[in-house]
């Protein structure tokens, strides 16, 4: 305690080694926070399999990975149209070929001749049999958010199916983020691909989120494909697919029947 000299009256003395300890604590708290956020949006707690499902991960030596998708008799990964050119060969981590890039989609006819126009920011993968994870081709792996499995049967969702307030959920670069859809409209810029539906979520964008899966109230919704300030925009699955000729992979096996695996040499 101290004696006020003007009015012989006692009062607490404030130390100031208390006021900095006090405002230490409370940053120490504040940024401790930040810290268990950011942890808990990577760390996953799921098993990975092998081969990896890679939808919902990221694309060998491209951008995030979007869906399992099939083409005739052969098995698809999408990803952005913006990561990279047709016939480009994709190399596996090991060394060994991954797949093959095929073309962008495209939209026809197009409004705007004098340039590109596309329904989804979506080209895909075809992915070597040997790097597909047989029964698990209907599973969106979204790290630390868990596996989703797309029902079968489910349908992809077109622009149309998308409304404000729909909860949306990504996994790119590795980073599980959720948060809501804000709006939906064209993507109109002169020195840009037209896409006539991309819709902006809550979601914080970063560097490498291009073509990785969203998820719109637990179904598969779009392709990450552009951040407007710090929003990041998808553009929809259904009409991307439809574009590209390609079907959702919607059973474990996408309706093939796996290449036959040779038994270890000791029980032949």
């Amino acid at each position: 305690m101290t004696v006020d000299t003007a009015t012989g009256t006692r009062r607490p003395r404030i130390r100031v080694r208390r006021i900095l300890f006090a405002v230490l604590l409370v940053a120490l708290l504040a940024e401790g926070a930040v810290i268990l956020s950011t942890v808990r949006a990577y760390l996953r707690t799921t098993p990975v399999y092998d081969p990896p499902v890679l939808a919902g991960q990221l694309a060998p030596g491209h951008c995030s990975a979007g869906f399992y998708a099939r083409h005739g008799s052969q098995v698809v990964l999408t990803t952005s149209a913006h990561c990279g050119s047709e016939g480009e060969v994709v190399t596996a981590a090991d060394g060994t070929l991954f797949g093959v890039l095929g073309p962008s989609a495209r939209l026809e006819p197009c409004p705007h001749p004098d340039r590109a126009c596309a329904g989804s920011d979506m080209n895909a993968i075809t992915v070597e049999p040997d790097h597909l994870p047989w029964g698990h081709l209907n599973e969106v792996d979204l790290g630390a958010g868990g596996y989703r499995v797309i029902a079968d049967g489910a349908r992809p969702l077109a622009c149309g199916d998308i409304a404000a307030g729909d909860r949306a959920e990504v996994n790119g670069s590795l980073k599980f983020r959720d948060g809501s859809v804000l709006e939906k409209g064209e993507n109109n810029f002169a020195d840009d691909v037209y896409f006539p539906c991309i819709v902006a979520t809550s979601i914080t964008g970063q560097v490498g989120d291009s073509g990785g899966a969203v998820i719109v109230n637990g179904q598969p919704a779009g392709i990450t494909s552009r951040v407007f300030g710090t929003h990041l925009a998808f553009t929809p699955l259904a009409e991307g697919l439809e574009e590209l000729g390609l079907e959702l992979c919607t059973t474990p096996d996408c309706g093939l029947v796996p290449p036959a695996v040779s038994p270890p040499a000791s029980s032949r």
